[in-house]
């Protein structure tokens, strides 16, 4: 099994990095945040006890998957963007009728291998085709060789909220015309507006988070000739009312100047760099931006706290009743 290294059709103009830096409130692509050793570490945030997120997901995956799987139909080819380490997908493939293709993208390699590997031994009828790529550009993936029922998009994990409202609707859009027509999407979200249940979540009192968050940094180091001292900085969950966000923050320590690939970054005390932010979308809100993006909402399950939720719903060109 090769994993593909997908081309992307649209390329960025500027470096994400140099350019985040030097906007007025800084900023990094969260992407950056999932070298190795940030996907190991994410792994292990899924499993601590203040990060509520994955444990709701997966019970509702287990409660709910057997309905999905009959609205989805038997020989389905699964499409998921950000694979990670595939424990969801294995449950959602578990479940499906005869699936017949998957595929994997992610920007993680050794991960991305590895998962595929898994799963192609746990389903040796299923065809594995494992894209290496950045699924926020638009790329082009592998045809299968299998005949295929319904295209299904998985994008659980709640990492819709990663983007900004009008960049969800475009990712959206771009999902429904890479999976074709009659394509699905089973869309994973947590609509949580409790501030405190949000900071111990994306602050864990392990200090997981933290480290996960501050790898940006090493990982920065390495791959744009950085020298960010990343003791003098620090980790910090931000809630925004006004904007419905939980937001990563690294704040730092004191006045400093870091280099990144030639360029000077000065640091106040205090001030910080973004790295990541989550929306806790309202589902009206949501729904309003599938149905902006080309999606109909099919059906839409809810964990008993009212906080995660999983999305099924069509591609809008699709026949398929509600």
């Amino acid at each position: 099994m090769m994993i593909e290294r997908a081309e992307c059709l649209n390329s960025v103009a500027n470096d994400e990095v140099i350019a985040g830096l030097s906007d007025r409130i800084k900023h990094l692509p969260c992407k950056l945040l999932y070298d190795a050793r940030g996907a190991d570490l994410f792994e292990r945030i899924t499993a601590v006890e203040d990060y509520y997120l994955t444990r709701a997901e997966l019970a509702l995956l287990e409660a709910k998957l057997p309905a999905i799987a009959m609205l989805v139909g038997p020989y389905a080819r699964v499409i998921e963007p950000g694979s990670g380490a595939g424990r969801k997908t294995r449950m959602l493939l578990a479940a499906l009728d005869r699936p017949a293709t998957y595929v994997p993208i992610d920007v993680a390699e050794d991960q991305l291998a590895d998962t595929a590997a898994t799963l192609n031994a746990a389903f040796p009828d299923l065809e594995v085709l494992p894209v290496l790529g950045d699924y926020t550009q638009q790329l082009a993936l592998p045809t299968s060789t299998r005949p295929i029922g319904t295209t299904i998009v998985f994008f659980p994990g709640s990492t819709i909220g990663n983007f900004e409202p009008d960049e969800a609707r475009r990712f959206l859009t771009e999902l429904a015309q890479l999976a074709g027509p009659d394509a699905m999407i089973l869309l994973g979200a947590d609509g949580n507006a409790n501030r405190d249940e949000l900071l111990r979540a994306y602050d864990d009192r392990e200090g997981v988070t933290a480290e996960f968050d501050l790898n940006v940094l090493s990982h920065i180091n390495t791959t744009h000739d950085a020298n960010f001292d990343v003791s003098q900085f620090m980790h910090r969950a931000v809630w925004n009312t006004a904007k419905s966000r939980i937001e990563m923050h690294l704040v730092s320590k004191r006045p400093q100047t870091v280099t990144v690939g030639g360029h000077r970054f000065n640091f106040t005390r205090g001030e910080h760099i973004v790295t990541e932010h989550c929306y806790k979308h309202a589902p009206a809100t949501l729904e309003t931006i599938l149905s902006e993006s080309g999606w109909h909402v099919v059906e839409t399950f809810v964990d008993p706290d009212q906080r995660m939720r999983l999305w099924l719903a069509g591609y809008a060109r699709s026949q398929r009743a509600r």
